[in-house]
């Protein structure tokens, strides 16, 4: 029997415990037991369903740190979210206009050697950031996923920032996505004035596919996921045909050359380092969404199986869809292009739809501007799913005001008061019909342009911080179930990159590339659009300091919780259980094992 400590653990006379059994069974039982008991008409069950899911009576002795760790691995969440669900998650899910539209702006500003330097180093953050959370997630799989591993491991203060700013990135991003989305129809010379129901339209199919629960998201997720790669794929193979010469021309490096602006934006090497490190901006929106497999943990029928293999899947999301896609965007469309002018609003501006017309391929611009609005869809309900756990979790960690009652989890496993707190946030999205549009578009966009690095850093400094806490209190790696091929080296280097791009990316905010021709309020305009988000989670961080008057910087590592939430399971039926699979995995063909150790 394994040395760790079990809560709540089974009597010897019950089922023995699995490598896939969690410590907040008994809470999902009692969900699950509400869908086979209930009785009556179906309106009845309907009605029922948005009653408040039961949850356990809490110890009044416990600390507000013990109260939170609890509460998050007994959320009474539902795990329908299947295989299938989680890898096209993985594979598309943060696929989304940063990649169909918001790569025209990384052209523009670092040229197309810049803007692959600067997306292959956020790539290699990305995926360290994604094994750790992985490792995390596979051993913790509860409510709210790294926005709690954040608060356990490091400190209140700093989780309650990171939680809330998570929480304010998806909630603006909703109507960022559906303003997108109501824009791109432009590209057929839609009217105005139509506008609005084309916003009322995506708001509504986003929130009723999220009030499917879960399964909802996930099947969602599924289909739309299905056709971005689809639609990313088809792009490239016509994208090497292009460049290789299928229309005539053989067109080979061409908009690389100075005649074209060359490999990099600017004039000057200062200019040119500028506009590669302004481009994390971009490449932090687009990858928006790389740790959502982490948050769907706690909603994952098997997370020890499913888990690992989507985090494989997220070197070949970045390897083939964002650098070969974004090498052949580079390869077609020159960064001096004047269509690309406003490309972070336009879906008429996408650089994917500008290299296709300018090559003579008709038909499919129109195909790729459909897309374009299903990945703004999509975007749209993984905001929605995100910003509503979010917040249900930042409410069960106990960061919230009781009255706002955000951890309030319906029978089916929805959190409603989020998804309705969300849902309403997005309504500002109709303002894509007023002439103040691009101007609240940009503020929204500042608001949320840096945030994915505060979640990303975070994570691998929770990984950093649990890896030390295991050593600490004398536990091995070797109860571990997952661990991330990085390690904590991946960690370390993901946390100092991240580190670098936030001092980079303050120095370009005061000193603009041209700054000493712009005035004041331009220099002032230009600061607060692209470091917004920092002063808001320092003001975060602070306030809760001094709110609570806990002045400790981390928690010491003797007496962080490395116990609540991880799975109820025996390790050495776990290990013999992994010792079979291997067993399994050795007999098979050669091509089976490198499919397994890749995909």
């Amino acid at each position: 029997m394994s040395d760790i400590e079990f809560k709540n653990y089974k009597s010897a006379t019950t089922t023995t415990a699995t490598a896939d059994d969690y410590s907040s069974e008994n809470n999902y039982q009692q969900s699950q037991e509400y869908e086979t008991s209930v009785s009556g008409g179906k309106w009845e069950n309907f009605k029922d369903s948005f009653k408040r899911a039961d949850r356990e009576e809490e110890d009044p002795n416990l600390t507000a740190l013990e109260r939170a760790a609890i509460r998050t691995a007994k959320a009474p969440l539902k795990r329908k979210l299947k295989s299938r669900h989680l890898q096209m998650i993985a594979i598309g899910g943060a696929i989304g206009t940063g990649l169909f539209v918001g790569s025209g702006t990384a052209l523009r500003k670092g040229g197309p050697l810049g803007m692959l330097i600067a997306y292959f180093i956020s790539s290699s953050f990305i995926l360290c950031m994604n094994f750790a959370l992985g490792e995390l997630a596979v051993e913790f799989p509860v409510s709210g996923g790294f926005t709690t591993y954040v608060t356990r491991f490091i400190d209140e203060s700093f989780g309650f920032a990171v939680n809330l700013n998570y929480c304010m990135l998806w909630t603006i991003g909703l109507p960022l996505e559906i303003v997108a989305a109501s824009i791109t129809v432009d590209y057929w010379d839609t009217p105005t004035k139509y506008r609005d129901a084309f916003v009322a339209l995506f708001w509504l199919v986003i929130v009723l596919i999220n009030l499917f629960g879960v399964k909802g998201y996930g099947e969602g997720e599924f289909f739309f996921s299905i056709i971005k790669v689809a639609c990313i794929l088809g792009f490239i193979i016509c994208g090497i045909a292009l460049v290789c010469g299928a229309r005539g021309e053989y067109i080979g490096g061409k908009y690389w050359g100075s005649k074209y602006g060359g490999v990099f934006h600017g004039d000057s090497a200062g200019a040119q380092f500028k506009g590669v490190m302004s481009v994390f901006i971009s490449a932090a929106f687009a990858f928006s969404g790389a740790e959502m497999v982490g948050l769907a943990a706690a909603e994952t029928a098997n997370p020890r199986k499913t888990l690992p293999k989507a985090c494989k899947q997220v070197f070949w999301r970045i390897a083939l869809f964002y650098i070969v896609s974004l090498t052949m965007i580079g390869l077609l469309v020159s960064q001096n292009d004047s269509r690309l002018i406003g490309a972070s609003s336009s879906g008429a501006t996408s650089p994917m739809v500008i290299a296709l017309k300018s090559h003579g391929i008709k038909g499919l611009p129109s195909v790729v501007n459909v897309v374009i609005c299903i990945a703004a869809l999509s975007v749209g309900n993984t905001c929605v799913y995100g910003a509503s756990r979010a917040m249900c979790a930042f409410a069960e960690q106990g960061y919230s005001p009781k009255w706002m009652k955000l951890d309030y989890v319906d029978r089916n496993g929805r959190p409603l008061v989020g998804i309705t707190i969300v849902s309403t946030f997005g309504l500002i999205s109709f303002i894509a019909a007023s002439d103040k549009e691009v101007e609240v578009f940009n503020w929204l966009y500042a608001l949320c342009g840096l945030s994915a690095l505060f979640t990303w850093g975070g994570i691998c400094f929770a990984h950093i911080r649990f890896r030390a806490a295991l050593a600490a209190q004398g536990r091995s790696t070797d109860e571990l179930t997952y661990k991330a091929p990085t390690g904590v080296i991946g960690s370390c280097y993901g946390f100092i990159v991240i580190f670098f791009v936030f001092v980079v990316q303050f120095w370009i905010a005061i000193w603009p590339t041209g700054y000493k021709e712009m005035t004041a309020n331009e220099i002032a305009t230009n600061f607060f659009e692209t470091y917004l988000s920092f002063p808001i989670v320092a003001l975060f961080y602070i306030s809760h300091k001094i709110y609570t008057r806990n002045w400790k910087f981390l928690i010491p590592l003797s007496e962080i919780d490395i116990v609540t939430g991880r799975r109820e399971t025996d390790l050495v039926q776990l290990k013999a259980d992994i010792a079979l699979e291997k067993a399994q995995l050795k007999a098979k063909p050669l091509y089976y094992r490198l499919w397994d150790f890749f995909c």
